[in-house]
């Protein structure tokens, strides 16, 4: 019975499901992160989300990068400029009321994602000349929509002071 209750109690956070050891990347590739699967996996139970797989796109599947207006920009493959950016809005506008009812208390993206990167992540102009100003399409849409909800980045846990500050910011929001 008390292992039912600690498993009930314990903080839920949304992340980037390749950060988890999943083969949903664009290669087929994942990103394993041992930090937040081995360690701060134990006091956390996460809710895995892959926007490219989950809006459609299979594995693997053509790179995808963002292009234009830093502020809007378009999510477009990068060989044959596919553009995805309304079918990546689309489905997180759904997933996101989705993910109300999971009680998140944050959210880990993966950094440099053009659907997931929280912040500095490449935005191409027309002419192809690249600059890290954008944020990934996803989780910009989060962002917004869960204003209250602490966010962070996998690269950026591994900075002790950020990593300190991401998981009191989560505990304290798991109290109230």
């Amino acid at each position: 019975m008390t292992k039912d209750i600690q498993i009930s109690s314990k903080i839920k956070i949304g992340i980037s499901t390749c950060l988890l050891g999943e083969k949903v990347r664009y290669d087929g590739g994942h990103k394993l992160d041992r930090f937040l699967t081995q360690t701060l996996g134990q006091y956390v139970t996460y809710v895995p989300v892959c926007p490219e797989v989950e809006c459609g796109m299979g594995i693997p599947r053509e790179s995808l990068h963002l292009v234009g207006d830093p502020e809007a920009p378009r999510l477009v493959t990068t060989r044959t400029r596919r553009d995805f950016t309304e079918q990546m809005t689309q489905w997180a506008r759904q997933k996101l009321s989705r993910l109300e009812t999971e009680n998140l208390c944050g959210f880990i993206f993966k950094s440099n994602s053009p659907s997931s990167g929280m912040e500095r992540v490449k935005v191409y102009s027309e002419a192809g000349i690249p600059r890290e100003i954008g944020v990934g399409i996803f989780a910009r849409l989060f962002m917004n929509h869960f204003p209250q909800i602490p966010v962070e980045e996998e690269s950026r846990l591994h900075d002790p002071t950020l990593r300190e500050n991401f998981i009191k910011q989560i505990f304290t929001l798991q109290r109230h």
